[in-house]
């Protein structure tokens, strides 16, 4: 209708003007003009009320559309702006749109339905009041109430865009927050599920994760009260320090009555009946004092002192169980102490004529099987051989060759008198008639006699670094010749091709002979290996920071165990064994290579000389391994009890206690005499 009006309007002044071309072109060019503003304004005002319809975020119109508005009003007169004003204002009254007119279509007219239910369909339930304010603003705008008016017209329509973009916002908000609540729904269907994989028999008992749960006799009460005099004790300190003396005394009250219950109880059917009241009484003050003391940095400050002092009272019980048990290796036990004693009496009573053992004529005799043992230990020696002649096919070609000292001679002669092995041949001899044996021949009884090692063996006060840490290595042991007479078969038995050598803390198992016919492939030594462990090699023995050693030795070759050992005397006359001994002890004179002791110079000794067995021959551990395999003791030929729990103390290990006691004669009138008892 627009363009009607100005088609008509422009032939009007034609008829009017028709003798003036210049006329024609300037109303044609005013008429473009004013079509053109007038698209503009519309499109200006439409683009305005379509983002407040439309719930834009867009506070004022296209900056390309004010650059426009802007060129226009200085490109023409004040006149001509109010007429395209007049012009823009005639749209109300059902003009086309801009958008209505680019696309051809004249006949369609704004709706302002069409307006509000788009606004119906964009608002959510929470804008409904908004929308409707935006309604009636609308309708006022298509009655020409607000267009008198720029500043009725641009408030209303500002605060309603701000809300709808505020809205705008709540809706983002409440979308990440709720994307935020899906995340966490689903963290917590996954904990859910991760915890289905927990045992659901553990569930509701004192606390799942401690190991102990997995017995039903987990004697719960005991570990919960330790716990409530942990915090109890954690409490009392905080007690003092935030200046609670009235807490802190109830604290102790209930502490005290905690321990007494508790006292040295291990197991719930140790505690007395009054022990749930004690429970009970020590929670309600926990509670309390949970409420008025708790500070989580304090209380983990307090945990972190305890566990730490407790830590330390560990490691000071640990040196002193260490000591002790050192110490109980050194003794001798009462009983023990007893039977040697009346044996020596005995034996000194008898004449001598009746002090000799028979068959001497097989103890040089090299078609044999002979045994070599040194100890000063009357009942273990007798062990070794019991077990062995019990176990023997042949016993009657076993031969025995004890050495034992001054001290234990008559007891060990006495003994093996009243108790012979059967058809073997046993004899007895005495360390200190070797007159070979001497200081002048042997490097140790040498270094014993030298001041230093008088003070590091007997020296009352031993605070140096060097004495703390060695202890194990002043066993009495290692002052005696018989620990180091190893290294001397061959002078010893000068008539014997090999020997098996037996320590006194072994029980044999099976018959023996079979080592005598494995070959030892011109090696001097037949013994077990004992590397399958990393400590058991050379380096854990060994000094290798010296060059000495370093230079002569690989640290990680296997170590081997004394205690079951195969000598071929012959090979070890040829290569000087007892040369090569003597070279190394006069080298660690100072004790730089090694400590003291027979294994690590046994290792120099006979590095390269030394011929694998068969593991099965010789089982080790039962004096210091409690997971010692069960079957391998049962398939060994040997087994040992090296370390220090030895089946003769009373600190061995029950479980393999009876491998041992099997060949003790507890119905024997000189153990039951010395009370001894298995």
């Amino acid at each position: 209708m627009a363009l009607k009006r100005g088609l008509s309007s422009v032939g009007v002044q034609r008829k009017m003007s028709s003798g003036s071309r210049l006329r024609i072109v300037i109303i044609l060019l005013f008429s473009v003009l004013t079509l053109l503003v007038f698209f503009v304004g519309q499109g200006l005002y439409i683009s305005d009320r379509d983002s407040v319809q439309n719930g834009f975020s867009k506070q004022n119109v296209d900056w390309r559309e004010r650059l426009a508005s802007q060129y226009i009003k200085n490109l023409f007169t004040k006149e001509v702006i109010d007429v395209v004003t007049t012009s823009a204002t005639a749209t109300e009254s059902g003009l086309p749109s801009l958008d209505s007119f680019r696309n051809g279509n004249l006949s369609s007219s704004w709706k302002v339905a069409g307006v509000e239910a788009s606004i119906e369909d964009k608002a959510t339930s929470q804008s409904n009041q908004k929308a409707t304010d935006l309604k009636q603003v609308m309708s006022q705008v298509k009655e020409g109430k607000l267009l008198d008016d720029d500043h009725s017209h641009n408030k209303p329509t500002n605060t309603l865009r701000r809300q709808l973009r505020d809205d705008k916002r709540g809706k983002h908000v409440a979308g990440l927050v709720r994307q935020d609540n899906e995340a966490t729904v689903k963290l917590e269907n996954a904990a859910i599920e991760r915890s289905k994989a927990v045992d659901s028999a553990v569930l509701g008992k004192y606390n799942i994760w401690r190991r102990e749960v997995d017995n039903e006799n987990s004697d719960s009460t005991v570990r919960l009260m330790s716990d409530q005099i942990i915090m109890a004790k954690v409490f009392i300190s905080i007690a003092s320090l935030k200046k609670k003396p009235d807490l802190r005394k109830e604290l102790q009250v209930r502490l005290k009555e905690c321990q007494r219950a508790l006292g040295e109880s291990t197991t719930d059917a140790d505690l007395p009946r009054s022990a749930s009241e004690k429970i009970q009484a020590m929670g309600k003050v926990l509670a309390k004092a949970r409420g008025q003391l708790y500070d989580c940095k304090l209380v983990t400050g307090k945990l972190r002192a305890m566990l730490q002092t407790s830590e330390e009272q560990v490691r000071r019980l640990k040196r002193q169980s260490m000591f002790l048990s050192q110490l109980a290796a050194k003794t001798i036990p009462n009983a023990i102490h007893c039977l040697s004693i009346r044996l020596t009496i005995e034996y000194y009573l008898l004449p001598p004529a009746k002090r000799k053992f028979p068959r001497s004529e097989n103890l040089e005799n090299p078609n044999l099987y002979h045994y070599a043992l040194f100890s000063d230990n009357v009942l273990a020696a007798s062990v070794v051989v019991n077990s062995t002649i019990k176990n023997a096919k042949h016993p009657s070609k076993h031969v025995f060759h004890l050495v034992t000292d001054k001290l234990n001679f008559g007891a060990m002669n006495m003994w093996f008198l009243l108790n012979p092995p059967g058809k073997a041949t046993i004899n007895v001899e005495n360390v200190d008639e070797f007159k070979w044996l001497n200081s002048s021949y042997c490097p140790v009884l040498r270094q014993l006699e030298t001041a230093a090692m008088k003070e590091y063996y007997f020296k009352a006060d031993h605070t140096t670094s060097s004495g703390s840490s060695n202890l194990k290595y002043r066993n009495p042991k290692y002052l005696s010749m018989l620990n180091h007479l190893r290294f001397y078969l061959p002078q010893v038995y000068p008539k014997l091709d090999k020997i098996l050598f037996l320590d006194d803390d072994i029980v044999v198992q099976k018959d023996l002979t079979g080592l005598w016919s494995v070959d030892l492939h011109g090696k001097v030594n037949g013994a077990v290996e004992t590397c399958g462990e990393s400590f058991h090699r050379f380096d854990k023995y060994l000094n290798f920071s010296n060059p000495h050693i370093s230079q002569n030795f690989n640290p990680n070759a296997c170590g081997w165990a004394y205690g079951m050992n195969m000598f071929d005397l012959k090979v070890w006359r040829k290569k000087d064994i007892t040369g090569i001994y003597h070279k190394w002890q006069n080298m660690n004179e100072d004790r730089t290579f090694w400590k003291l002791g027979t294994l690590p110079p046994g290792l120099i000794t006979f590095y390269g000389l030394t011929h694998p067995l068969r593991k099965s021959w010789h089982v080790l551990g039962l004096g210091y391994n409690p997971n010692v395999n069960m079957k391998d003791i049962a398939r060994a030929a040997v087994i040992h009890y090296n370390g220090n729990m030895k089946p003769w103390l009373e600190l061995a290990m029950t479980k393999y206690r009876s491998y041992w006691t099997k060949y003790v004669k507890y119905d024997h009138p000189y153990l039951l005499n010395c009370n001894f008892s298995e």
